[in-house]
C-alpha cells in the first residue's frame, strides 16, 4: 500500500482536525519511501522501540507520542538523535497520532469506557470536530471530539469491581506497579470519568460532570491534596468524586495496542505489528533497593 494511503487510513481514526493547539501529531520523520508492506506500532518513538521495528523489517513506524513536543537541535548524541539516525539511515517514515487519537470518542481512546459499558457519554473537554468514518453507525456525521469522557455504569460497582475490570486489560506485567487512589475506597461507583494519559488538568471537569470515580494518570500533588481536604472537612463545596491514578503508560499502551488491531483490519496487504512498551518508572518497595534495581 502506498505510504499516503496508509496515512489516510490512520487519519480516519486519528483526524488532524482534533489535534490540540500545543500538540505535534502527523508526520514526524519524512521519507520518500512509497510502498509500505510492514507497519510497526508502539507507544513511544524511543530508540529501543525504533531499533526493534527496523530489525523486524518495518517500512513505517506509527507511534502515539510525538518524536518531540517542540523543535530540538541535533547537536548532541541522545535518544532523539539516535531515533533520527536510525530512521533516516533505513529510509523509514515516522508518524505520530497523539491528541488526534486521544480526542476521538469513537476510537481506541474509548476502550475503557467501552469495557465498562458506560452509557450517556459526554466529553470532558472539546478540542474540535471530525467526520465519522465509513463503517460506523454515525458515518458521515460531523461530531465533537475532545479529551476524556464521562458516563454511567449499567449497574453500580464497588471500587474493587472496577479495579478487576482494569486488571483484566492493563499491561500489569509492564507497569511500574504503583496505582494511586484519592477518596473513599468503600464508595459505590455509578458514574465514571476516564481520561487516557495525563488527565490531572481535567479533575474539576470530571467532578462537575458528576463522576463518582475518575480514572486517569499523572495526578498532581496539590490538586489531589485539595480534593482530599474538601472530602475530609466536609466543606460546602465538597467533591464526592474519588480518583484512581493508574499511570500515564497503562491506559495509553492498551489504547495503541487496540489501534494496531484496528489498522490490521483496515490496511489491506500491510502487516501490522504492535511492539509492546514498558513503563519508564521502576517499581521500588524501599529506597534501599535502589542500588540493586539500577545495577
Amino acid at each position: 500500500m502506498l505510504q499516503q494511503a496508509v496515512i489516510n487510513i490512520i487519519e480516519q481514526t486519528a483526524p488532524l482536525s482534533l489535534m490540540a493547539e500545543w500538540d505535534h501529531s502527523g508526520v514526524q520523520v519524512a521519507s520518500p519511501r512509497k510502498e509500505i508492506r510492514r507497519l510497526s506500532v508502539c507507544l513511544d518513538p524511543a530508540p529501543e522501540q525504533i531499533r526493534t521495528a527496523l530489525e523486524t523489517g518495518a517500512d513505517m513506524v506509527l507511534t502515539h507520542h510525538p518524536l518531540a513536543m517542540r523543535p530540538q537541535w541535533t547537536g548532541a548524541l541522545n535518544g532523539y538523535t539516535d531515533t533520527l539516525r536510525m530512521l533516516y539511515s533505513h529510509d523509514v517514515p515516522l508518524y505520530a497520532s497523539h491528541t488526534t487519537l486521544d480526542a476521538n470518542p469513537l476510537g481506541p481512546a474509548a476502550w475503557l469506557p467501552d469495557e465498562l459499558r458506560l452509557t450517556g457519554r459526554s466529553l470532558l473537554e472539546k478540542t474540535g470536530t471530525f467526520t465519522a468514518p465509513s463503517g460506523t453507525t454515525l458515518a458521515g456525521q460531523v461530531l465533537d471530539g475532545g479529551f476524556g469522557c464521562v458516563g454511567d455504569l449499567p449497574s453500580p460497582l464497588s471500587l474493587k469491581e472496577v479495579c478487576a475490570v482494569l486488571r483484566r486489560h492493563l499491561p500489569v506485567d509492564r507497569m511500574c506497579g504503583v496505582v494511586r487512589f484519592v477518596g473513599n475506597a468503600g464508595r459505590t461507583v455509578r458514574r465514571v470519568a476516564v481520561c487516557t494519559g495525563s488527565g490531572s488538568s481535567l479533575m474539576e471537569e470530571a467532578a462537575a460532570a458528576g463522576a463518582d470515580l475518575y480514572i486517569t494518570g499523572d495526578l498532581k500533588y496539590h490538586e489531589s491534596l485539595a480534593l482530599r481536604s474538601r472530602q475530609d472537612t466536609h466543606s460546602t463545596d465538597a467533591c464526592p468524586m474519588a480518583i484512581l491514578d493508574v499511570g500515564h503508560f497503562s491506559l495509553e499502551e492498551e489504547m495503541i495496542r487496540r489501534f494496531a488491531l484496528l489498522l490490521e483490519k483496515q490496511l489491506d496487504g500491510v502487516t501490522v505489528a504492535f511492539l509492546p512498551g514498558r513503563d519508564p518508572f521502576l517499581p521500588l518497595t524501599f529506597l534501599s533497593e535502589v542500588p540493586e534495581v539500577l545495577s
